[in-house]
């Protein structure tokens, strides 16, 4: 085990707003390894999606290392993820909370037009329209308990054998666990 007593390959998952890509970054830093953000791959110019092919084999190629935090959700590669992490992360936080982040994020990121990936933008129209492939708040809202039903499936299941789960559900939770990062 690495840092903290976490694993080799960690995976960090968790609805929009929680904090995945944000605990991902300094997880990798502690640790010293590579760290994919899932949206940086499948995002392509003009919000164009990845074709699926093409994602797996490249979440693939990364994955195959020894190595690597992962962050996301995305179910075309749960299982290229799930079956080589040795660790899932999951930020689990109050549908409230996350919401009020999320917002917060998406007014900044649309005033400041703060490049996210592939020369991709948020709007502030996102919080204009009800289509959850448009905005990332109705995606948000509308997959909040999918995202924990599918965890907490996975945590109880066994759906990845051998995979150690941590289930963070507070902010004061995420803060304990970056800070243990640094102990070894």
């Amino acid at each position: 085990m690495g840092a903290g007593g976490c694993g080799e390959r960690v995976w960090v998952v968790g609805n929009s707003g929680s904090g995945k890509s944000t605990l991902a970054r300094e997880l990798a830093r502690a640790r010293g390894v590579e760290h994919l953000e899932l949206d940086a791959i499948f995002h392509q110019p003009d919000w164009s999606p990845l074709p699926e092919d093409e994602f797996r084999r490249r979440v693939g190629e990364i994955t195959a290392r020894d190595r690597w935090v992962v962050d996301g959700n995305y179910l075309a590669v749960a299982d290229l993820i799930g079956t080589r992490a040795d660790m899932v992360v999951w930020i689990d936080l109050p549908r409230r909370v996350v919401m009020r982040r999320l917002m917060v994020r998406t007014a900044s990121r649309g005033v400041r037009r703060a490049e996210l990936w592939n020369g991709n933008r948020e709007s502030l129209g996102n919080f204009f329209t009800l289509d959850p492939e448009r905005s990332i708040l109705v995606w948000a809202w509308t997959h909040h308990e999918s995202y924990r039903s599918r965890y907490q499936e996975a945590m109880d299941g066994g759906t990845w054998p051998g995979v150690s789960f941590v289930r963070l559900t507070t902010p004061g939770a995420v803060t304990r666990f970056v800070a243990s990062l640094s102990e070894v």
